[in-house]
């Protein structure tokens, strides 16, 4: 394989070792653990790491640690190194360095309720040779700096990369012939770093699922740190890929705009939270419909008439024929309207309510994210969820893109595009606790099936009489009847 430099590096495989069932696997792989102040977590790591068939032996790299990190790493059975410069870098390189063996596993020090087998699973790729380069996929999504930072990037400058779930994870395996040839970045950009240049490298690549993993969260101040970090680390490859022009880094910022749609982001603001209330836009949030105000504003509400007097369409080719109808209008234009639109009364004071209560909360629309978004700014929800128009140059180029999330799953083809579906992405996410209660609030025959399946249920200004048909929807004349239930039902849990 070739470097990004342009020099063949040899991967040298060790076939007396191939295996094809975890249970095959024998000593093999030195794990290693760079660690700063883990005094907390690290002896559970080690020992977790000891415990796996696949482990010949644990380094520990101590960062010069204050705490009693080294002291309790060696003692639970790992050899530890002190790393030659500070940086999480310099210690995975120090790692690999002083490593007896081909394999080389890395682990974060903070780590806890890991799953048994996981640097056994780690390896197998690497050891029937179907990879010299092996990333862990943990969870539904990454964090905050994976999803609105590394994923837009990777997928305008390395799109045949867009794939990996966790690019910017610390789980990672692979050859230690192979990790000499790359660049260990000093920061948080170290882990995106290594991915890039064996990439480039043209190591075989994969992803390993090692079901749920947690970890301690970062600091507000270090997020930001690492988001400009991993920025520049994946600047600077694209530029020596030389795949660094301006049009591209104007699709990335579109590209992050965009992610803050995706349910996997939507999952990670969550924070532990058990009770959910969804809102419908158009029609409950707004009495007025935001295609409707921005056709008056553009001019096009004879032409989006007509198309919402075509029954024999089916809601995607509907919803892709009105998104055309807003070809070349600015970003601006949809901006505008979204702060404009008159929101119902009470909205703004059931939101706030709501989320002293402990709910998240949060706009389900079928309109356009570019304006949901702005709403929920409005009423001070937690997300937005809808689906997105491309801008190109700030214009809308007309063409649509349904949300993954109202989707449905693979294995339910008796369901369509659908509110509900995003529903259901809550009550399977496996993140821990699980969500326990849902309100929902529409106004129109597209709500139903979000309303039949929550908790609690709610219309208001009903577009049709068939919602008020439905066992276990209540009917609200204004918000303010939301308000009250909220102040009522805390008062009668408080009581209890």
């Amino acid at each position: 394989m070739k470097s990004k430099y342009g020099h063949r590096v040899s991967v040298k495989r060790q076939k007396s070792n191939r295996i094809y069932l975890p249970r095959e696997a024998n000593a093999c792989a030195t794990v290693v653990i760079p660690a700063l102040n883990e005094a907390k977590r690290i002896r559970e790591v080690v020992a977790y790491a000891l415990a796996d068939p696949a482990t010949a032996e644990v380094i520990v790299v101590d960062d010069s640690s204050i705490d009693n990190t080294a002291i309790l790493a060696q003692q639970a059975g790992a050899q530890v190194l002190t790393s030659s410069m500070l940086g999480k870098g310099a210690s995975m390189r120090d790692g690999a360095a002083a490593a007896a063996h081909d394999l080389v596993v890395y682990l974060d020090g903070d780590l806890r309720n890991l799953r048994p087998g996981i640097v056994t699973s780690l390896c197998l790729p690497l050891l029937n040779e179907s990879a010299d380069f092996v990333k862990a996929r943990f969870g539904r999504g990454g964090g905050r700096v994976t999803e609105l930072t590394a994923k837009p990037m990777l997928k305008v400058f390395f799109p045949e990369l867009a794939y990996l779930s966790q690019p910017l994870g610390g789980i990672i395996a692979a050859r230690k012939c192979l990790l000499q040839t790359l660049s260990f970045e000093d920061g948080y950009g170290v882990d995106a770093g290594l991915l890039l240049d064996a990439h480039l490298a043209g190591a075989h690549l994969a992803e390993v699922d090692i079901g749920s993993l947690e970890h301690d969260s970062q600091p507000l101040q270090d997020l930001s740190l690492m988001a400009n970090e991993v920025s520049r680390v994946i600047f600077n490859r694209a530029k020596l890929a030389g795949r660094l022009h301006v049009e591209q880094v104007i699709a990335m910022y579109e590209s992050q705009r965009q992610v803050a749609a995706s349910i996997d982001y939507v999952l990670t603001l969550r924070k532990g939270r058990r009770s959910l209330v969804l809102l419908d836009m158009d029609g409950t949030i707004t009495p007025s419909r935001f295609a409707l105000e921005l056709a008056r504003n553009t001019g096009n509400e004879t032409a989006l008439m007509q198309l919402l007097d075509t029954p024999h369409d089916d809601a995607i080719t509907r919803s892709e024929r009105i998104a055309e109808l807003f070809r070349f209008v600015h970003k601006q234009q949809f901006e505008q309207v979204a702060r404009t639109m008159e929101i119902r009364p009470g909205v703004i004071e059931f939101v706030k309510q709501a989320r002293r209560a402990g709910f998240m909360v949060g706009i389900v629309s079928d309109s356009y994210f570019v304006a949901a978004d702005i709403i929920r700014r409005r009423i001070f929800a937690d997300f937005a969820l809808a689906h997105t128009l491309t801008f190109e140059g700030s214009v809308c180029n007309g063409q649509l893109q349904i949300n993954p999330a109202f989707l449905p799953d693979e294995s339910d083809a008796m369901t369509s595009i659908c509110k509900s579906n995003v529903l259901r992405c809550f009550l399977t996410d496996k993140t821990l606790p699980p969500v326990e209660l849902i309100w929902a609030v529409g106004d129109n025959l597209n709500d139903l099936e979000m309303l039949r399946l929550a908790d609690n249920a709610f219309v208001i200004d009903p577009k049709l009489p068939k919602l008020l048909e439905e066992p276990g929807i209540t009917l609200i004349t204004e918000f303010n009847d939301l308000v009250e239930l909220l102040v009522y039902e805390a008062s009668e849990s408080m009581e209890s």
